[in-house]
């Protein structure tokens, strides 16, 4: 055997190797991947339902969990300013339960809850700290993930009806439209001189990667 064909031999085999252990460490991760979706799937279906049987148990019971939220009675919307001290007086602390959604035309119902981080997003649809509480006046802005909670949302109509329940009562709203913004355009979160309700997720639904836009809908809430 020549030394050519020694050398040939060795880069074959070293070759041979990285390509393996390459193969090895894609499959090692794509495990933890895998994993850690699996996690965070049966994550949210536990918290769901532990907070659905919680929420469910303490309107049977009307137990205050939210506490520092005050029942509001039907009265003309305040002006802005007072609005805006309503919503920083009644803010609930980050990961407490708000209440639930439901949108009962396309199949949505979730619990609400405090935050907007990472953690609360998988976990439940989040209530943007700042805004409006359900059953106050302004607007009120949940978010969620367009591939969990919020995947329903691509079937919605203006016209259909959205349910919040909190322990203070129940806020029915009627969607007024729906529209593709910018992650820049972050005036749909503004404060509103009127009852309005927005939701907020990343668009296209079915986008690979970081989604590039945000799919709005926004509703009045009906007398």
């Amino acid at each position: 055997m020549n030394f050519k064909t020694q050398q040939r031999r060795r880069h074959q085999w070293r070759t041979q190797s990285v390509l393996r252990w390459s193969l090895y460490l894609f499959f090692a991760f794509g495990i933890l991947a895998l994993g850690y979706a699996g996690y965070a799937l049966v994550d949210a279906r536990v918290y769901q339902a532990y907070e659905t049987w919680r929420f469910e148990r303490a309107l049977k019971s009307q137990e205050p969990v939210i506490r520092s939220v005050r029942p509001l009675q039907p009265s003309p919307l305040p002006a802005p300013a007072e609005a805006d001290r309503a919503r920083v007086e009644s803010a609930v602390p980050k990961g407490s339960s708000v209440g639930q959604i439901e949108i009962s035309s396309i199949g949505l119902t979730a619990m609400i809850e405090e935050g907007d981080n990472g953690r609360t997003l998988r976990r439940a649809v989040g209530h943007i700290p700042g805004t409006a509480l359900p059953g106050q006046p302004g607007n009120v802005v949940l978010a969620g993930h367009r591939d969990t909670f919020f995947r329903p949302l691509r079937n919605i109509h203006k016209g259909d009806e959205i349910t919040l329940t909190t322990l203070n009562g129940s806020y029915c709203y009627r969607v007024d439209f729906t529209e593709v913004v910018t992650p820049q355009d972050t005036d749909v979160l503004d404060n509103s001189n009127e009852a309005i309700l927005t939701l907020v997720t990343c668009y296209p639904f079915y986008f690979v990667g970081p989604a590039p836009e945000r799919f709005i809908v926004r509703a009045s809430r009906m007398p």
